[in-house]
């Protein structure tokens, strides 16, 4: 009877710790879409924002392990109208979402391209770059077409746009690969490693990474970026659904470097035209 009792009231309690995480799950989702935390940011003059440190030109480690990119110069562009320091957290990209609900970043803010799922969870800036998936080979082995990619292997970023679009889209690309099957990476860099070690033919990437990539090798004829029938993607910064109000500041401050010329040149700096962004000064 005993050994019953501590049975029942051993089940009791595992139960109570599975509504009680159930609980707080609810509670942190909740405030996520309701909490407005611009207050709190501004009293510590400082927004942790979290991002992918590989992903050139956007966000990267420099060789002797300086961040620089172009979201980096953008980001603290934005906040030094405001007094507020922007402090970059390198994060497992495959868990973004996750990390900005709980709160342990303010935002995501990293070549972080607009999608309906991603809508879902989270709110968005206006954009403020325009992107596109392309696929990079070598053209030692002569891909000319995403057809041509037919039993080869192809590089994908886990979680990435490319990825969601691969599977939305498979008649576009995947259903010609190796297994309709992508090798995932953590990072673009190891995947742009295994290119040119020829472990796979093929590359599913942003061509804002792509483009600088290439620019920046010893033999940039050596590769091959082809468009497909992808369609074009923007980038824009992403936060809770509840902060309003950092929605509104990140936007204005968007306009205001428009006209003012500096976003003009933070895109000469990284892309060699003033002319990559998608705002606009009268915006």
């Amino acid at each position: 009877m005993k050994k019953k009792l501590i049975a029942v009231v051993t089940l009791l309690a595992c139960f109570a710790m599975i509504l009680s995480a159930c609980g707080d799950k609810k509670s942190v989702a909740k405030e996520a879409n309701t909490a407005d935390t611009w207050s709190t940011i501004q009293k510590r003059h400082r927004v942790i924002i979290g991002l992918d440190d590989t992903f050139v030109p956007m966000g990267f480690r420099q060789k002797d392990g300086q961040l620089v990119g172009f979201d980096i110069d953008l980001a603290k562009a934005v906040f030094k109208q405001y007094g507020i320091e922007a402090d970059f957290q390198p994060i497992d990209w495959n868990m973004k979402e996750t990390e900005l609900r709980n709160r342990t970043i303010d935002l995501i803010w990293n070549g972080y391209t607009i999608t309906p799922e991603r809508k879902a969870q989270i709110a968005f800036s206006n954009p403020y770059l325009a992107n596109r998936q392309v696929l990079v080979t070598k053209k030692a082995d002569n891909i000319t077409s995403f057809k041509k990619m037919q039993g080869k292997t192809l590089g994908v970023q886990t979680s990435s746009s490319g990825a969601s679009l691969l599977n939305q889209h498979p008649d576009k690309l995947k259903k010609y690969i190796k297994n309709q099957t992508p090798v995932m990476y953590d990072s673009f860099n190891n995947a742009l490693m295994d290119l040119d070690a020829k472990r796979i033919q093929g590359l599913l990437i942003d061509s804002v990474y792509a483009n600088y990539y290439i620019q920046h090798e010893k033999d940039p004829a050596s590769y091959r970026t082809l468009y497909g029938g992808f369609s074009g993607e923007d980038f824009a910064v992403g936060m809770r659904k509840g902060d309003k109000t950092l929605k509104k500041k990140i936007d204005q401050a968007f306009i205001h470097l428009a006209k003012t010329g500096e976003l003009q040149q933070i895109n000469q700096k990284w892309f060699g035209t003033d002319k990559n962004n998608l705002i606009k000064a009268n915006d």
